[in-house]
């Protein structure tokens, strides 16, 4: 793939993240001629001064089926990372037709009815439960650490973390089976976090010839630890 047949590339980052956290895929796919759009979503990273009561997971959702619309894109690649899986998968129910390739990167894939807070670990189901009990609306970033981030990769990333609007984890999602319709379809497992939801999902899609199936050796920030592989495996993809 190269820039004389040019992709769009829709990246979408997870909790306490931003647009920011794919700014070396990025510069690989656009070094090839590529667009990429990295939506940053509403009460996080740049756009954390308009972090509110009123941000669901709908408000995610729709920030990036905007940036979809808004840049007439098509035959799209749409790519989530973490708790964007929850959003990518609202996205595919919105516009399903303009997506050509959708890919879950180390991500929940939620099924319809279940609530972020569903899927959570302790610890973040804890967090969200404490902000809401204290009448918060967001909870605390915490460290890079936890995904395995050490060094220099550790101290930008935490640098830029900002909390999470924690009502994006308290509304069930509506799910009809878009992404499944989706006709290149991929899940990308980084083998070093071993998340349990992110486990299960890419043993769950092994016998489904529809998906391509790859896996990492990194931990769970793929796009800060391994940018030059996660963009060869999204131009694979497209």
């Amino acid at each position: 793939m190269s820039g004389a047949n040019p992709k769009n590339f829709v990246l979408v980052h997870g909790t306490s993240h931003g647009g920011w956290c794919w700014v070396h895929v990025a510069e690989q796919l656009r070094a090839q001629g590529h667009r990429v759009f990295t939506p940053t979503l509403t009460g996080v990273g740049e756009r954390s001064h308009l972090m509110s009561a009123t941000i669901d997971l709908n408000t995610h959702i729709s920030d990036v089926v905007n940036v979809i619309k808004w840049e007439g894109l098509q035959d799209l690649v749409l790519c989530g990372h973490s708790y964007g899986g929850w959003v990518i998968s609202g996205v595919a129910e919105q516009v399903e037709d303009r997506i050509g390739s959708i890919v879950y990167l180390d991500a929940f894939m939620p099924a319809d009815g279940e609530r972020g807070i569903d899927t959570q670990s302790p610890v973040a189901r804890a967090a969200v439960l404490a902000a809401s009990k204290a009448g918060e609306v967001s909870r605390p970033a915490g460290s890079a650490s936890r995904y395995g981030l050490k060094g220099a990769a550790l101290e930008w990333v935490d640098s830029l973390l900002t909390p999470q609007p924690i009502g994006v984890s308290l509304q069930p999602i509506k799910i009809t089976g878009a992404r499944d319709r989706i006709t290149r379809k991929a899940y990308i497992l980084a083998t070093g976090y071993a998340n349990p939801p992110f486990v299960a999902a890419h043993a769950a899609l092994k016998d489904d010839p529809s998906w391509c199936l790859f896996e990492l050796t990194c931990h769970h920030d793929v796009m800060v630890e391994m940018p030059e592989e996660l963009a060869q495996i999204l131009l694979d993809v497209a």
